[in-house]
């Protein structure tokens, strides 16, 4: 089986789990529309769109590799700004931001929030932060996830955040497939950028 088929295959049976797609790209660390193109290939002629798989698994469910990877971000954090900027919280986006996120904010003794994103919710279409964890309005925020891929979650939550009287500060992700350095203002920090070359 290729790739592809296989990449197909996942996204057929994540959705008959009942994940949305935007659920299905957060779990294949691909675009909404590459999820709906793997969906609906067979049944329309629309173009592949250009895309990036990353299957980081291996680092993602071993807690051992997972806490490195979260050391690594706080410490490219620290190398960009000199360990001076002032941070009150850490938010861990859902679903893949919110381990990276939670060791973070443990290994540097700051507050844990989690967003959840326009795209987890079918009912009103909106993101919100959970009233679970820690509460934003006030605090400088630094913004975690996995991957970039349209940056459409990132931007909404910068968004989200400035609305609700939060400052965000930087945005840490392990992988850049956009190869952006700043989100409406907010400097991103990633500690790998991956490119597409036709």
């Amino acid at each position: 089986m290729s790739s592809l088929e296989e990449l197909m295959a996942k996204a057929k049976d994540l959705r008959a789990d009942g994940h949305s797609a935007g659920q299905i790209a957060d779990e294949l660390s691909l675009s909404v529309d590459t999820v709906t193109w793997l969906l609906t290939q067979s049944k329309t002629n629309m173009a592949v769109p250009k895309d990036v798989h990353i299957d980081w698994t291996v680092v993602s469910s071993d807690a051992t590799l997972l806490g490195g990877i979260a050391s690594m971000l706080s410490a490219r954090f620290d190398a960009a700004t000199g360990g001076e900027e002032e941070v009150d919280a850490i938010v861990g986006i859902s679903i893949s931001g919110v381990p990276l996120a939670t060791l973070i904010a443990a290994e540097e003794g700051l507050n844990l929030s989690i967003y959840h994103p326009s795209k987890h919710n079918t009912d009103s279409g909106t993101g919100c932060i959970s009233g679970n964890f820690s509460k934003i309005s006030g605090k400088r925020c630094i913004l975690v996830d996995d991957v970039i891929t349209s940056g459409n979650t990132l931007t909404e939550l910068v968004a989200y955040l400035r609305r609700h009287n939060a400052v965000p500060v930087a945005i840490l992700v392990i992988f850049d497939k956009r190869g952006v350095t700043e989100v409406d203002g907010v400097p991103v920090y990633s500690l790998f950028s991956i490119r597409l070359i036709d």
